[in-house]
């Protein structure tokens, strides 16, 4: 088969050579198996998933444990449809209160109570062991930097912040 094609509409059509390809099945089955690697032991230990932990971590950190739902989603790397679910859910665990911004009634904040930073807490060694034992222990230091430079050209922008 020859490298390009014409394809109706689009112009030529260039398929992908065997390093490309490698490339993209390489990244493909991260992207889909990864996450259900990572959520796993953070199910089965604490009955959270992983979008609910990269939530209440990204809390847990940012000053007053509280952040403007818009800039939590983007942190977590949701929609800010999805992040008003899981919020909604941890606020009948007790986990998170919201309030209107007193600097800005227009925004909504996302405050961490003591409850949800306990579970942070207990949930966070169990995290950093996946994450080291799927992630950064079969990395020396150059592929870390590669890593992070790779997933920040690529960085996507949820719909709702594009």
């Amino acid at each position: 088969m020859s490298d390009t094609v014409e394809h109706e509409g689009d112009g030529e059509l260039r398929w992908l050579n065997g390093q490309e390809k490698a490339a993209w099945t390489g990244l493909i089955s991260l992207v889909l198996l990864l996450p259900g690697k990572l959520e796993s032991p953070l199910r089965e230990e604490h009955g959270i998933t992983l979008f609910e932990y990269l939530v209440l971590s990204h809390l847990s950190e940012a000053p007053r444990r509280q952040l403007r739902m818009g800039e939590l989603a983007f942190l977590a790397s949701g929609s800010l449809s999805r992040l008003s679910n899981v919020i909604k859910r941890c606020e009948q665990r007790g986990w998170v209160v919201r309030a209107p911004d007193p600097a800005d009634g227009r925004y909504t904040l996302a405050e961490l109570t003591d409850a949800g930073f306990d579970i942070v807490r207990q949930a966070a060694p169990t995290h950093l062991r996946a994450v080291r034992g799927l992630v950064l222990d079969s990395l020396n230091t150059a592929d870390q930097k590669a890593l992070a430079r790779i997933a920040e050209k690529m960085r996507i922008v949820p719909d709702d912040f594009a």
